[in-house]
């Protein structure tokens, strides 16, 4: 059986996290365990709870076994390739409204890699992503990731203006991010069930993605700079809707114009 690999504290620890059964054996730099190393000494607690076998190598293997990677001084083998994640597979088992993220067109595993931890820490529920014209989950992707290839689903489609208008099909509300949309991101309302689409850096969201969602906006510039990074507008985008889901949550319901809110009244 074919084998993968990952590198990293965080991925290789995620992924005993999320999915143990997965990782065949896990090798560590020898000398960091000798010199006592806290992250190295956690992780092989964690190692040892879910039983993986473990192997402390020099240090310079890992170097040749990962040639310009920025490994850390571990290393996991996980077995056979990455399983198929559809995009079904997600929706029908969400207890709560579906809270996407897709990107067309990033070609940079950097972008991706940052794009999937700011997913992760706002909660997304799915990442979609073209399989051609986009760069897929390289090495350097997953080392970028810090952990969240393994714990968010990365969804690859055919066609993705098809996909978007199959969200809709399921109520999903699609909201494409671009910097010519006259609404602004903080005066914008949306539904609770929703699907962020982002564009790469300077080309922006191609014309059929656009013309696919539901509503368009834009991040206020008050700078010389035109465009954002397509991972620091995802966090500014998926932060924005995590808030206002927080505070939903709460009970207040906030006018993003104005900041104005208001308690919702119990019956």
């Amino acid at each position: 059986m074919s084998a993968r690999l990952i590198f990293g504290f965080h991925a290789v620890a995620a992924k005993l996290r999320h999915d143990p059964e997965a990782v065949r054996e896990i090798l560590i730099d020898a000398g960091r365990h000798e010199k006592g190393d806290k992250r190295v000494r956690d992780l092989m607690g964690q190692i040892a709870r879910h039983r993986v076998r473990l192997d402390l190598i020099d240090g310079k293997r890992l170097d040749a076994m990962l040639p310009g990677a920025r490994h850390q001084g571990v290393m996991a083998r996980l077995e056979g390739e990455r399983k198929a994640i559809f995009i079904d597979d997600v929706l029908d088992t969400l207890e709560t409204p579906p809270f996407l993220l897709t990107l067309d067109g990033v070609t940079d595993p950097r972008n991706l890699g940052a794009c999937l931890r700011v997913a992760d820490g706002a909660g997304v529920h799915a990442v979609i992503a073209p399989r051609d014209r986009a760069v897929g989950l390289t090495d350097a992707a997953i080392k970028t990731a810090c952990g969240a290839a393994e714990s968010v689903p990365y969804i690859t489609v055919t066609n993705l203006a098809r996909t978007l208008r199959e969200l809709k099909e399921r109520g999903i509300h699609v909201i494409g991010a671009a910097s010519k949309a006259p609404q602004s991101l903080y005066a914008a309302q949306w539904p609770v069930a929703i699907a962020w689409a982002l564009g790469a850096e300077g080309k922006g969201l191609r014309r059929l993605t656009l013309e696919t969602c539901d509503q368009h906006v834009s991040i206020p510039m008050r700078g010389s700079v035109e465009s954002l990074n397509v991972s620091v507008a995802a966090g500014i985008c998926l932060f924005e809707t995590c808030r206002r889901r927080m505070t939903e949550k709460d009970g207040i319901r906030g006018n993003a114009a104005t900041g104005q809110s208001h308690q919702n009244k119990m019956p």
